[in-house]
């Protein structure tokens, strides 16, 4: 059982991800522009700035996502764009909440103010939406690949992952898996 599970930042991609992976024993994938910019040395902000003008990065961190998701029959993959690329997944899942939401999840992940972080998440998404479309032709806005999907709003982590959990058994059910 492979699952894909994506979202915009802020969404709770990394966290729910890494519930579902744990409570399935599944390993998760979960490689994002973060490893990467530490891989290389580089300051993260500086390191999304890069990727704007250099489509090779999306296209190597996609690339490896997807090679480690097919090493295994079973997994997790956990990224803004794993419902897309992973053409694979049994279980497509995308996660959604709104703007201010997800700002302010990530002011409380990273700090900052609250206006720093809407400011910041606005341009994130614009900047992504547009990369993405660019590399890809992939909308990030469209879930209709997603076979299911999951506004996050007052909901916990836990909450989310319960309900991923019960696709995944269901699925599991109707399968010789």
């Amino acid at each position: 059982m492979r699952v894909a599970i994506s979202g915009k930042s802020g969404c709770g991609n990394t966290t729910v991800s890494t519930m579902v992976a744990q409570q399935m024993g599944y390993p998760l994938i979960n490689f994002t522009f973060r490893n990467l910019a530490k891989e290389r040395g580089i300051d993260f902000w500086d390191f999304c700035r890069l990727a704007e003008k250099d489509d090779s990065i999306d296209r190597e961190l996609d690339a490896r996502q997807v090679a480690m998701a097919m090493e295994t029959a079973d997994c997790v993959l956990g990224s803004r764009l794993a419902i897309w690329v992973l053409k694979e997944a049994d279980l497509k899942v995308y996660l959604t909440a709104t703007t201010e939401e997800r700002a302010r999840r990530i002011q409380k992940r990273e700090g900052g103010t609250l206006s720093q972080r809407l400011d910041e998440t606005r341009r994130r998404d614009e900047n992504d939406s547009a990369r993405y479309k660019r590399i890809y032709g992939i909308d990030n806005t469209d879930p209709s690949v997603a076979d299911m999907v999951v506004e996050t709003d007052g909901l916990s982590p836990e909450q989310i992952a319960s309900m991923i959990i019960g696709e995944i058994h269901s699925r599991l059910a109707g399968t010789d898996h």
